[in-house]
């Protein structure tokens, strides 16, 4: 294993970091930037008023990609698993 193998692996790695906590991140952000928004209209200033629409919007985005993390997780973790059998890791 040389120097390129494993700079593949940590690119591998990253990418798959991004792919699960993505979508999750992006959909909070969202949600978060939303209810600011509603907040600044109607000029209630309620700190506690974000975390439940949050939690929500969170929540439904992890049952709905929930399968494709997995997916993607398992696929990366078999591929680890396979580089170190051919490296003949022990």
């Amino acid at each position: 294993m040389n120097a390129v193998d494993v700079a593949t692996i940590i690119r591998g790695g990253m990418l798959v970091v991004l792919k699960i906590g993505g979508p999750v991140l992006i959909a909070g952000l969202l949600c978060g930037l939303v209810v600011a928004l509603v907040q600044a209209i109607t000029q209630i200033n309620e700190a506690t008023l974000s975390f439940i629409p949050k939690l929500l919007v969170i929540g439904v985005v992890l049952v709905l990609l929930g399968p494709f993390m997995f997916a993607t997780l398992s696929n990366y973790t078999q591929m680890i698993f396979d580089r170190l059998v051919a490296v003949g890791g022990s």
